[in-house]
């Protein structure tokens, strides 16, 4: 059978989703607690890999087993087996035409940062700092040029293995509240580092140190020297996935 999991965790102090040599991975703690549950060897598939110190609100991952258990047992089970920053939310049985990665339409990250003059205590495992003040409307006056299909070249690492650079960018708004800033950002994929470059250049925007038509030449440079830091890992996470309502998975992960 055929299994597809919600997981949410804190990648703090883990190497990034997959699993690695050199360090703890959330896939390999997941993999680990299914195969317990399972009493056979699991490798799960996941929507979107996510890097060292970024967080997952639902990762969608999905597995083979001839295990006979329900869903509930697997949430259970799983949870028990699992550390204290990794839990699974739900669990569905899906057909054999479900793959995690190549059946998601969408992808969907939250970017907080938090803009003030001193460091933040409270929220420093789970949001960005930004010390000057940042002219959001600029921000977003210079954000509206990445919505589309477009080349994004600039905005991704030169270590990224995608093997073309052009997405389509659905989403992306800037929310205010307070001293808090947060992106909202949605589009088909996302390249390696993209949607901590788009932050990290935009903030260049919000310190004045860029003109708003910046963000625009960046496009055109498809050049990722040209373009701002990379923004914090912290101040990522990963919404989750979108797929098809034919599939049977929570609202929360399922087209509007």
């Amino acid at each position: 059978m055929r299994f597809a999991l919600g997981i949410e965790y804190d990648g703090t102090d883990y190497c990034g989703w997959q699993a690695q040599r050199n360090g703890a991975s959330v896939q390999a703690d997941v993999e680990k607690a299914l195969s317990f549950v399972a009493n056979e060897p699991i490798v799960v598939v996941c929507a979107g890999r996510t890097d060292a110190g970024v967080h997952g609100q639902c990762q969608v991952v999905h597995f083979d087993t001839s295990a006979q258990r329900d869903a509930r047992a697997w949430v259970l089970g799983v949870n028990s087996q699992l550390p204290q920053a990794i839990a699974v939310r739900w669990a569905r049985t899906v057909s054999d035409e479900f793959h995690a990665r190549f059946s998601a339409q969408a992808r969907r990250y939250r970017y907080t940062l938090i803009n003030r003059a001193t460091r933040p205590a409270l929220s420093r495992r789970y949001a960005a700092w930004e010390r000057q003040a940042l002219d959001v409307d600029a921000m977003r006056a210079a954000s509206r040029c990445l919505l589309g299909t477009h080349d994004f070249t600039s905005f991704r690492t030169v270590a990224c293995q995608a093997k073309s650079p052009v997405r389509t960018l659905h989403v992306l708004e800037l929310e205010r509240s307070g001293e808090q800033l947060v992106m909202h950002i949605e589009a088909n994929a996302f390249l390696h580092h993209m949607v901590r470059n788009i932050m990290g250049s935009l903030i260049e925007v919000g310190l004045g140190a860029r003109p708003v038509e910046w963000i625009a030449d960046l496009i055109a440079a498809r050049d990722r020297t040209r373009a701002g830091i990379t923004g914090e890992a912290r101040g990522l996470v990963f919404i989750g996935p979108r797929y098809p309502r034919a599939f049977g998975l929570p609202d929360e992960v399922c087209l509007s």
